[in-house]
């Protein structure tokens, strides 16, 4: 066994399949967002861990599996929560007992930044942090009010700056449907407008959904009407269509996504635009998801 503490539902992203998953806090700092279901349940209360429980966890799995783990990914909802100096400790107690790690990375909300210099983002990288995942959603500031997420255009953009200006790898997900019908529009200008000027080397875009009902959103955001799958290809056209994006790695192929969307932007733009219109024009040609294999 994993001598690691795990408390459930354990989330993260896709690309970490095959990484160690090291807890260093329990939840989310903010869990406010009213779209979010990932840390709602009542044993996921916002909890840093000890140091010395991550650390002893580190020492002890690096002596059973230190040759074996390539990837570390720290949990839970916003690991750069923590002070500098214990992310610094934690990094480097990888380093010393998980020798053959090739890359560290964690979910990140913008505002864990804000009180981080750019020198602390720079030690940070030089430690061992390769790979951020930004939950931006959208940058339109009416929709992210709208959500309760408690960011900006400008937090996130800054944040992203601040990443990229030290070199970590930045993974940007953005939330398709989550304006609804009447802010459909700006969510997808706005949220190109973000990407464009922050130029992250990975874009994914997902699907909103409420497997457990809508209520939570309806309450601070009255009059929202969800898109329908047509309307959601329209926003993601509108969305592709205004990415000015030099080398970003782009994937829609969460379970959430009707259409399957692969590609390098800008290189294969006017591809998967091409993609995106044929589902439009005629999606019964599109070879799109069927609605039993959307894993919601």
């Amino acid at each position: 066994m994993i001598p690691i503490r795990y408390v459930e539902p354990v989330f993260r992203p896709p690309s970490e399949a095959d990484s160690l998953i090291l807890p260093v806090t329990d939840g989310c700092s903010w869990n406010k967002c009213t779209y979010c279901e990932m840390y709602t349940a009542p044993q996921k209360q916002f909890k840093a861990r000890s140091e010395e429980e991550v650390l002893e966890s580190i020492r002890l799995t690096g002596l059973r599996y230190g040759d074996q783990v390539r990837r570390v990914f720290l949990a839970d909802g916003d690991a750069l929560v923590l002070p500098t100096r214990r992310l610094l400790s934690i990094l480097a107690a990888i380093q010393t007992h998980m020798p053959a790690v090739r890359r560290i990375s964690s979910y990140c909300l913008p505002r864990n930044l804000r009180k981080k210099s750019q020198e602390e983002i720079n030690q940070l990288a030089t430690a061992g942090l390769k790979m951020v995942y930004v939950g931006a959603e959208s940058g339109d500031d009416a929709v992210l009010a709208a959500v309760d997420k408690g960011e900006t255009y400008e937090t996130t953009r800054e944040a992203l700056d601040k990443l990229g200006n030290a070199g970590i790898t930045r993974s940007v997900m953005i939330l398709n449907g989550l304006g609804g019908k009447a802010l459909s529009a700006q969510h997808a200008d706005q949220s190109a407008r973000l990407i464009n000027a922050t130029q992250p080397e990975y874009l994914a875009t997902l699907v909103v959904s409420f497997p457990h009902g809508e209520q939570r959103l309806r309450a601070g955001f009255p009059g929202w009407e969800p898109l329908d799958q047509h309307e959601l290809f329209v926003e993601t056209e509108r969305f592709l269509s205004g990415l000015e994006l030099r080398r970003t790695v782009f994937r829609s192929d969460h379970a959430s996504n009707w259409l399957v969307l692969k590609g390098t932007l800008g290189a294969d733009k006017d591809r998967l635009l091409a993609q995106v219109r044929q589902a439009i024009a005629t999606p019964e040609q599109a070879h799109l998801r069927p609605a039993w294999a959307r894993g919601l």
